[in-house]
C-alpha cells in the first residue's frame, strides 16, 4: 500500500475544536450521510454493532438543552441563573451534536470491554470525519454522560451508556497545537 502524505499530515496535526468555536454551517443530509458512514467503519469484534447514536440538531438543540438545565434545577434547586444559562446552551452553537452510545451485547467470546473500545472508535472516528468534509469537531463528556436521568432524557436505553457527544460544525478561529507528550515518556518496549 503507497503512504498517504495528506492523511499522514493530517494525523500530525489535527485538533479539536471547541464547541463556542463551532458554527453553521453543519453537514448537509448527504454530508452527514456520508459522516455517519465514516463513523461507523470501526474495528467490531463478532459483528456486534455495539454502539448506537443520537442526533441533536436544529431546534432540538435549544430544546436539549432546556431540559438538562431542568434536571439540574430538579438535583440543585439553589443553582444560580448564569449555570441554568450554561446548561441550556450545552448544545449550542454547534449546528450539530452526536452523542455516541455504547451499547453492549451479552456474548460467550466478546467482552464487554471491547464493545466498549468499538465504541469509543466511533466517536473518533466521527471526529475524523468532520474534519474530512471540511468541519471540525469536539468529543468531550460533561456531567450528563454520567447521570442516569439525563442520559436517559438524551436517548440512551437500560444498559446503555454515552461514551460522550461530538460537537460538529464550520470552526470560527484556527487552534494553535498544544503540547504533546515526549514518546520516551510514553513508550517503552517489552523486554521479557
Amino acid at each position: 500500500m503507497p503512504a498517504n502524505a495528506a492523511l499522514r499530515d493530517y494525523l500530525l496535526t489535527r485538533r479539536s475544536v471547541g464547541l463556542a468555536f463551532l458554527q453553521e454551517p453543519g453537514p448537509n443530509p448527504e454530508q452527514l450521510e456520508q459522516l455517519l458512514t465514516i463513523a461507523t467503519r470501526v474495528p467490531d469484534h463478532g459483528k456486534l454493532t455495539p454502539w448506537r447514536l443520537v442526533l441533536i440538531e436544529g431546534d432540538a438543540r435549544a430544546a436539549a438543552g432546556e431540559r438538562l438545565a431542568q434536571i439540574a434545577k430538579a438535583k440543585n434547586p439553589a443553582i444560580e441563573e448564569a449555570q441554568m444559562d450554561l446548561e441550556r446552551r450545552q448544545f449550542l452553537p454547534a449546528p450539530l451534536t452526536v452523542g455516541v452510545l455504547s451499547s453492549p451485547q451479552d456474548h460467550i467470546k466478546i467482552p464487554q470491554f471491547e464493545q466498549l473500545l468499538s465504541a469509543s472508535n466511533v466517536a473518533f472516528n466521527l471526529v475524523h470525519g468532520a474534519y474530512a468534509l471540511g468541519f471540525a469537531a469536539q468529543w468531550v463528556t460533561r456531567w450528563y454522560t454520567y447521570d442516569d436521568t439525563a442520559a436517559a432524557m438524551l436517548g440512551a436505553k437500560p444498559g446503555e451508556k454515552f461514551v460522550g457527544f461530538v460537537h460538529i460544525g464550520t470552526p470560527t478561529v484556527v487552534i494553535e497545537d498544544r503540547p504533546r507528550p515526549a514518546l520516551e515518556g510514553v513508550v517503552s518496549n517489552w523486554r521479557g
